[in-house]
């Protein structure tokens, strides 16, 4: 569906607004879909994000800044992130035995598991999602959109 239609615009739309109008509304639709994933578990993007950090350091615990440089939404609080995993039960927090002023953050089997019930349903959307383009078209509009940002 075109943008146009989308916000029932009645003018002509200059190309670089549309360009801004079209990611706005597709991250929405996105965003959407992937809350929707997301809310049996009780569990927000943020915290996913958090999550998929920990597992990717393949045991190694993290710190906060480290999962703070990798979060895709860098506004997130993420002490309060983890704060929640923590009493959720999915991630551990331990003073760092080199530097007693930072904390070690590890994901948990509980974390690990869930990111595994997850996985299926988030790489689904993600086939979903791309299912009208074909691999040349996913290179390119990665591309695109890289350029785009600068």
């Amino acid at each position: 569906m075109k943008i146009e239609d989308v916000i029932k615009a009645t003018n002509e739309i200059a190309l670089e607004k549309k360009t801004i109008l079209n990611i706005m509304y597709t991250q929405n639709v996105l965003a959407d879909n992937f809350n929707d994933i997301l809310k049996p578990y009780e569990l927000s993007p943020e915290q996913f994000n958090v999550l998929r950090i920990l597992r990717g350091q393949k045991g190694k615990p993290a710190n906060m800044h480290l999962i703070q440089e990798r979060m895709i939404s860098r506004t997130s609080n993420t002490t309060r992130l983890v704060d929640k995993l923590l009493a959720k039960g999915l991630v551990m927090r331990k003073v760092c035995s080199e530097n007693r002023r930072k904390m070690d953050i590890t994901i948990t089997e509980k974390g690990l598991d869930l990111l595994n019930e997850l996985d299926p349903k988030v790489e689904g959307q993600e086939t979903e999602y791309s299912k009208n383009l074909s691999g040349n078209e996913l290179e390119q509009l990665n591309s695109l959109l890289e350029k785009y940002r600068g």
